[in-house]
């Protein structure tokens, strides 16, 4: 920290205890993070520079990172360059560089030699800088601090993310050497209004358990009285102390500026003055000397920092006179030199007053100034994207639109498609303004093609609608055929990953009608291409199956292979020996290596997901994961993990993984992919949704599908949604609101796609059936008749549903194991509304369900030993609730293991396991709980002392309740002594 401090720290002890007791924590080899939140002016700077002081008086190395307020312009891993820079510098720590070379990209050694677009080095970067910062902390204890993290770029909190969640933060293997870190961030909580990019992020590390939040609320009315009289060299009446504590409202740096305002003779605050804090810091400037106020306006326009040659250019004064100003400026605090030659406005509200005050003829000759003097430096991403802003602000508009495109060139070399979204679509702004002359080769339309592109790879699905719709209408009546079939497709394409596919197929009709197939081109083919994925969305089959074979023979003409793989992917789809069938998977294959000699990842993706999602359309899970894992693979190494159909692997597998009972891994993979995957892409890790819900984690699981609704509509986000909270109503009991949730689900997704309704329509029907059926039971129970009646005619409607959807297979084909099971489950739910439990029905469930999905084998097995006891089948009754609660205790699945828990004790069925055999299932970490909860620990430390949530701590514990038979965690301890799983604790004499 270069930032010093001439005045007392008061009023932020108990603050400062918990950031030493994390520094202490941390050198201990316990890395861990900390968010520092509080208003503007609450003393977070102040307060971490006293968490630095300490960390370096006992030989922590201390790195520190600002996030800079340049508009609308993007400055990508700005705080993490500057992190990264610093610590280059050191030389003990130049071994560590030297075994991570991808870092160079931030810190500027490889800029030289690596210039080229790397859209695929995002998660190798990433990657890197984890493993880099955990070398730094085996060499020296290490604190990072980043200040002003609700400026941060899109990047630099996807970096952040990445390094809080996945890297740093954990614990190292064994035999590795302890990461003695701490990562201190703060942020203004005044800053972040309700879609304030920062809120979901900081949503999403604060449950994290190596990461804590410390807010700094406004300090005491005593402290601050002893703030200001610590200030004031002399004596300061208490009138005075009065009203600056009144008007500081808690706030140190208004009170401090409060102060620098009073006038020499402490007279008290004057009623006239102006009560906003930019005029207060505007008095206090305005007592500078006419030159100090010139420096400290021309650095304003620089940013909150600027290097000292930068400046000394700008202000264009005599060395003597500036050295004379900044020695003002930083004597009254209003400015702070740093060791790198820089100079900072102490706050960044000191400098936003002083830009306001500008003249807007003096503010645009300085942005001039400063686009002039950096035209002539060394370019690099910063330069670039400075250059843009000051040109910009300049009304320099074609050196602005030049700058801007740089800046964008720099932002995709880095991987960082956000960036480079926001700086092409600021050269889009520009470019009308801009003389036809002074504009770089290259028309409007590609430009803004080329921005859809980045918003497609930033995850901007719907930006990416938005301008391909903008190229379109930039193309004029006489505009190249081939380019408007171009941007028409293009846009059919993009329409199809937001799901409106009969814009999408019109827009695809009209690019083919743009094209003759005659002579063979390029663009007709791929025109065609798209135009049958269209026409087989909308039902077209005959039109999209003539087309795909007349441009597989014209991609075969032109040797175009990739159009090949793609043409064949679809033609697959169509036929019998379809990517369900071997014979189908073998072409799927071969499209494979076509698209993958060719060099387009998009169709490589589609093929892998065709030879995915057909292994689980025909039950084959295993083969499916082996797929999916190579198609997942290929994504990240390509860059294109946000594209849709890697993010339809990424879904597909984490639903695998779901519906196989690898719930843990399931969970982990959603987390690692949260760090890398957009917010638009929330639906990838859905399934993990499902498993919070079955694990009880109720107001999660709600709360994740809710928020998957937010924004404009999302096929698969609204189908994620749609079954966690039609679950969530039957498991709630709520019949009415469970099968309110179905069918608006039907409709929603039946509007989108425009076929029927969709496959999955069957599993919403089957569980809102669940909760009609308890509700018919309960009616009949009561002795109401006519309720029974309603909610058996409501089943009906809701079967019928489900086979009438059942029989058209989504789009003609035939169920897989997975439909067969949920519409032979909707039966069983019908009879059980309409007569009560079937044992035949669900017998058929509880077979239909062993293709390979034990959760809802188990929730099947369950009403099916309902059906037994029913029938007096006692003793098969047992069989099936035991295996039922055998796989809910190994999935975790607290809710339904409570409910087999209940069928065995008020059925009072025989055959428990033995006690031997309970105590023989725990697992070596339900052993560790057991241990604590003999020592009566809660749930909240027993996650403490093991390093686990407490909501897993609450898992692990219901599970050892379910195994050793125990109804409460007294009885489980009492179980554990007599069966000496563990053993009372003794405390020595004294």
């Amino acid at each position: 920290m270069t930032q010093t401090f001439g005045t007392p720290f008061i009023g932020r002890g108990d603050e400062l205890s918990r950031l030493t007791g994390v520094l202490e924590r941390a050198g201990d080899g316990e890395p861990r993070a900390v968010l520092v939140a509080g208003d503007a002016g609450v003393g977070k700077t102040r307060t971490l520079t006293e968490a630095a002081a300490h960390a370096a008086a006992a030989g922590t190395t201390v790195l520190t990172g600002h996030c800079v307020d340049l508009g609308d312009v993007g400055l990508p891993y700005l705080p993490f360059t500057e992190i990264l820079g610093a610590a280059a510098a050191d030389d003990r720590l130049a071994s560590a560089f030297a075994a991570h070379p991808a870092v160079d990209r931030l810190t500027g050694a490889g800029r030289g030699t690596d210039t080229a677009p790397d859209p695929g080095g995002r998660l190798p970067l990433f990657e890197a800088v984890a493993g880099l910062l955990a070398d730094l902390a085996g060499i020296t204890p290490l604190l990072l601090i980043i200040e002003d993290l609700h400026w941060a770029d899109q990047s630099s909190r996807d970096l952040l993310r990445f390094l809080l969640s996945r890297g740093v933060l954990q614990r190292p293997a064994a035999g590795d050497p302890a990461r003695r870190l701490a990562f201190f961030a703060s942020y203004r909580a005044d800053d972040l209004h309700r879609r304030h990019p920062l809120r979901p992020l900081l949503a999403e590390l604060i449950r994290l358990p190596a990461v804590d939040r410390l807010e700094l609320r406004p300090m005491a009315d005593a402290d601050v009285a002893r703030l200001v009289r610590a200030l004031r060299t002399g004596p300061v009446s208490d009138s005075t102390v009065r009203g600056i504590v009144e008007r500081a409202e808690g706030n140190a740096f208004y009170a401090e500026e409060l102060l620098a305002a009073l006038p020499g003779d402490d007279d008290p605050v004057s009623p006239v003055m102006p009560s906003g804090l930019a005029d207060v810091l505007l008095i206090r400037i305005e007592q500078l000397s006419d030159t100090a106020q010139q420096v400290l306006r021309t650095a304003a326009v620089a940013g909150r920092r600027v290097e000292h040659e930068l400046l000394r250019e700008a202000v264009q004064l005599p060395e003597e006179e500036l050295e004379s100003a900044l020695r003002e400026a930083v004597g009254r605090q209003l400015l702070v030199p740093g060791a790198d030659s820089t100079y900072s406005f102490r706050h960044a509200l000191t400098r936003e007053a002083v830009y306001a005050d500008l003249l807007p003829g003096e503010r645009v000759r300085l942005h001039r100034r400063f686009a002039g003097l950096l035209a002539g430096q060394a370019r690099s991403a910063k330069n670039a994207a400075e250059r843009a802003h000051h040109f910009r602000e300049s009304h320099d508009l074609p050196d602005a639109l030049t700058a801007s495109l740089e800046a964008a060139d720099h932002a995709q070399c880095v991987g960082a498609p956000a960036e480079e979204l926001r700086h092409l679509e600021a050269a889009l702004e520009l470019w009308p303004a801009v003389d036809a002359g002074a504009r770089p080769d290259g028309g409007t339309v590609a430009l803004t093609l080329r921005a859809s592109a980045a918003a497609a790879r930033a995850g901007e699905t719907h930006r990416a609608v938005h301008l391909t719709r903008d190229a379109l209408a930039r193309v004029g009546s006489d505009a190249d055929s081939e380019l408007a079939a171009r941007v028409r497709y293009t846009l059919a394409g993009n329409l199809m990953r937001i799901d409106s596919l009969k814009d999408a197929f019109t827009y695809s009709s009209e690019a083919l009608a743009l094209i003759p197939a005659e002579p063979p081109s390029y663009t007709w083919v791929w025109a065609a291409a798209t135009h049958v994925m269209a026409a087989r969305h909308v039902g077209r089959a005959e039109d999209a199956e003539r087309v795909a074979r007349q441009a597989l023979a014209t991609a075969e003409q032109l040797r175009l292979a990739d159009a090949q793989a793609d043409l064949t992917i679809s033609l697959v789809g169509m036929e019998a020996d379809d990517r369900r069938t071997p014979k189908g998977r073998e072409r799927l294959r071969r499209a494979r290596e076509l698209a993958h000699g060719a060099g387009n990842f998009p169709v490589e993706m589609r093929a892998l997901f065709s030879l995915a999602i057909g292994c689980y359309e025909s039950g084959d899970l295993e083969e499916c994961l082996t797929w999916l894992g190579d198609g997942v693979d290929r994504a990240r190494r390509s860059g294109l993990l946000s594209s849709p159909y890697a993010l339809e692997l990424r879904y597909l597998q984490s639903l695998v993984l779901y519906t196989l009972g690898r719930w843990d891994a399931c969970a982990r993979a959603a987390a690692d992919d949260a760090e890398v995957l957009p917010a638009a892409a929330g639906f990838a890790t859905g399934p993990a949704l499902y498993v919070a819900l079955a694990r009880g984690e109720h107001e999660a699981a709600v709360g994740g599908a809710r928020a998957l609704l937010d924004g404009p509509f999302d096929w698969m986000s609204a189908l994620v949604a749609s079954i966690v909270l039609t679950d969530a109503a039957a498991r709630d009991g709520d019949a009415e609101e469970a099968v309110r949730r179905l069918r608006a689900a039907a409709e929603s997704l039946t509007d989108a796609s425009g076929t029927g309704p969709p496959p999955v329509v069957v599993r919403l029907a089957a569980l809102a059936l669940s909760a009609v059926a308890d509700a018919a039971e309960e009616s009949r129970r009561s002795g109401d008749p006519a309720a029974a009646g309603r909610w058996a005619q409501t089943a009906t409607e809701l079967v019928e549903l489900a086979r009438s959807t059942a029989a058209t297979g989504g789009k003609g084909g035939e169920q897989g194991p997975e439909g067969v099971a949920w519409l032979a489950r909707a039966e069983a739910e019908w009879l059980r509304a309409r007569t009560g439990p079937d044992v035949a029905a669900w017998e058929r469930a509880v077979t239909a369900f062993g293709y390979g999905d034990p959760y809802e084998l188990a929730r099947s097995r369950r009403r099916f030993a309902e059906a037994l006891l029913a029938a007096g089948r006692r003793e098969e009754a047992g069989e099936q609730a035991r295996a039922a609660r055998d796989t809910a205790v190994r999935l975790g699945a607290a809710p339904l293991r409570e409910e087999l828990e209940e069928l065995l004790r008020r059925g009072r069925l025989a055959g428990s396991p033995a006690a031997a055999e309970r105590v023989a299932a725990l697992t070596a970490r339900e052993s560790d709980v057991l241990r604590l909860l003999g020592r009566g620990r809660t749930n909240r430390q027993i996650g403490e002392e093991l390093f686990i949530s407490g909501k897993t701590a609450s898992v692990h514990v219901s599970n050892i309740l379910a195994k050793l038979g125990a109804a409460s965690r007294t009885e489980a301890v009492a179980i554990a002594y007599r069966e000496g799983l563990i053993a009372p604790e003794t405390t020595p004499s004294a």
